[in-house]
């Protein structure tokens, strides 16, 4: 992980953890997804959503000289404030850091255990798309 996501996840991770109560830990964590800006209708689009998740989510990426930005938006408030933790930790980027490493900021916080399996999935899948737009950035940016 690049040095700025590992110190952006290190600073979240710092942030929630000294909350000791996992669902209020969670809680804090909605309310946060609350003040995230929504996504266009344009941006809530088929081509955007997050297949395999059970709630609707969307992740509006773009990327400019190998350095890739995340947004997104979901039905669910819950699965947009731990989504928003990983696109909060690779927005920014570069897309070949992102493509090689992995988040450890929802076992870090104790969240993983407190998500059904669908959920863990969904965050996945979330995940799956944050890296196959980090390797197509890749490809893209590559001398030719």
């Amino acid at each position: 992980m690049s040095p700025l996501s590992r110190e952006k996840e290190q600073q979240l991770i710092a942030r929630f953890l000294p909350i000791e109560d996992v669902q209020e830990r969670l809680a804090l964590i909605v309310d946060r997804a609350r003040r995230f800006a929504p996504l266009t209708d344009s941006e809530r689009c088929e081509t955007n959503r997050v297949q395999g998740c059970s709630s609707r989510v969307w992740i509006a990426a773009s990327h400019e000289s190998g350095i890739c930005h995340f947004r997104l938006d979901a039905d669910s408030t819950l699965v947009k404030g731990l989504a928003g933790l990983l696109c909060e930790i690779y927005d920014g980027t570069a897309a070949g850091d992102i493509a090689a490493t992995e988040p450890t900021i929802l076992e870090s916080l104790h969240l993983i255990d407190h998500l059904s399996p669908t959920r863990r999935h969904g965050l996945e899948q979330v995940r799956r798309v944050i890296r196959e737009f980090a390797l197509a950035a890749t490809a893209d940016t590559a001398p030719r």
